[in-house]
């Protein structure tokens, strides 16, 4: 393989893609990147076995072939050569990187190893406003497990009916759903898609446009301005949101957001270091009285709210209600209680199209 590109053009592709290489793997071609050059492109692929990333470039080939480099080393070393033209050539084990006046050698592994990726899926897809998207996955892929033992958890349940469509995430603690509208679809579909492959997809997709979402086969499929994105989906029950939040409540609270957020964040500051980052709610008459304490020192500090129902005071984990807090986006939220122990759900005051659930914290006073 013999190719010549812009520095500053593979050094983009090479950082998008070297996000679905493989870090710990007994696999090594999982940690490499394809280099594949025939035509007029360079097409660069990386997959971890779950998402893989293709992105194809300009390049003058003057030998086709594939090799595989390794993505972080080459990502690496490519990143700091985006200001000149950069010459590919690869022979036997090993690939000459030459720019400017210099040359370096970089061993690669036999590209015959590395998976195959199917791009054949179309069977089914959906299609949102691209700036609907990136609001459904930034409201809600924050709250998936991180926990292996529960795979289903790390993703997000998309749930489209008709035109509607509904993202949910839970993680055992806390929960968030977010409604909104398809474009169209093929079919009612039900999926639950990595928080990662996500993240990705957020970074990826850009513009005011629509994105259209190709499902088959426990697979999806992204395609965006030269780059594609595939990754399986989750299989299994979800969780049904519907057992899980309440439908009514004996407290509520409504309150500024932005004051809100601040108190909230002050005495969190005492307490990032303990296992539960613990905050105490004690909502009474017209404030809530929000209080921290640890070893460090201690917090205590009132905020003015509209409260209809009865006391209430509730401990919570701070980093849970700043995360609800933040992905509301009006100026006053609310905030719905029923007991110490049971989930309470935060949400916008006019517009209810997202919703976070948050379990409390047990204390010594309320076990």
């Amino acid at each position: 393989m013999k190719a010549v590109c812009e520095g500053v053009e593979l050094s983009e592709a090479v950082l998008k893609v070297v996000k679905a290489c493989a870090s710990k793997t007994v696999t090594p071609v999982l940690e490499c990147i394809k280099l594949g050059a025939e035509n007029d492109k360079l097409i660069l692929t990386a997959t971890d076995g779950e998402i893989s990333i293709c992105k194809t470039i300009k390049a003058e080939v003057m030998e086709e072939g594939e090799v595989c480099v390794p993505g972080r080393y080459f990502s690496e070393f490519i990143k700091k050569l985006e200001d000149v033209q950069i010459v590919l050539s690869s022979n036997g084990g090993k690939m000459d990187i030459i720019y400017a006046d210099s040359q370096t050698a970089m061993q690669v592994l036999s590209a015959d190893d590395f998976p195959r990726i199917d791009l054949d899926i179309n069977e089914n897809s959906f299609t949102l406003k691209t700036e609907d998207l990136k609001k459904f996955i930034s409201a809600t892929s924050f709250c998936c497990s991180s926990d292996d033992s529960r795979p289903i958890l790390k993703g997000c349940q998309f749930v489209i009916s008709g035109n509607d469509i509904c993202v949910t995430s839970l993680d055992g603690f806390r929960l968030a759903t977010i409604k909104g509208q398809v474009i169209e679809s093929t079919s009612d579909l039900e999926l639950v898609c990595p928080a990662r492959t996500l993240n990705e997809i957020e970074k990826m997709v850009e513009g005011n446009g629509d994105t259209k979402i190709y499902v088959q086969r426990g697979m999806i499929l992204v395609s965006t301005d030269n780059t594609v994105l595939t990754s399986r989906l989750y299989n299994g029950d979800f969780i049904k949101k519907e057992n899980i939040i309440p439908k009514d409540f004996t407290t509520s609270v409504i309150v500024e957001k932005a004051v809100l957020k601040a108190s909230i964040e002050r005495a969190a500051v005492l307490v990032r270091n303990d296992k539960n980052s613990l905050i105490i709610f004690d909502i009474n008459s017209d404030r809530i009285e929000i209080s921290s304490n640890s070893e460090i020192g201690s917090v205590q500090e009132p905020v003015k709210a509209e409260i209809e129902g009865k006391d209430i005071r509730i401990a919570m984990n701070s980093k849970f209600i700043i995360d609800a807090v933040n992905a509301l986006n009006e100026d006053k939220i609310v905030l719905t209680f029923n007991s110490q122990i049971q989930p309470f759900v935060c949400e916008n005051v006019e517009n209810k199209d997202r919703l976070y659930l948050i379990l409390p914290v047990r204390t010594a006073n309320n076990a």
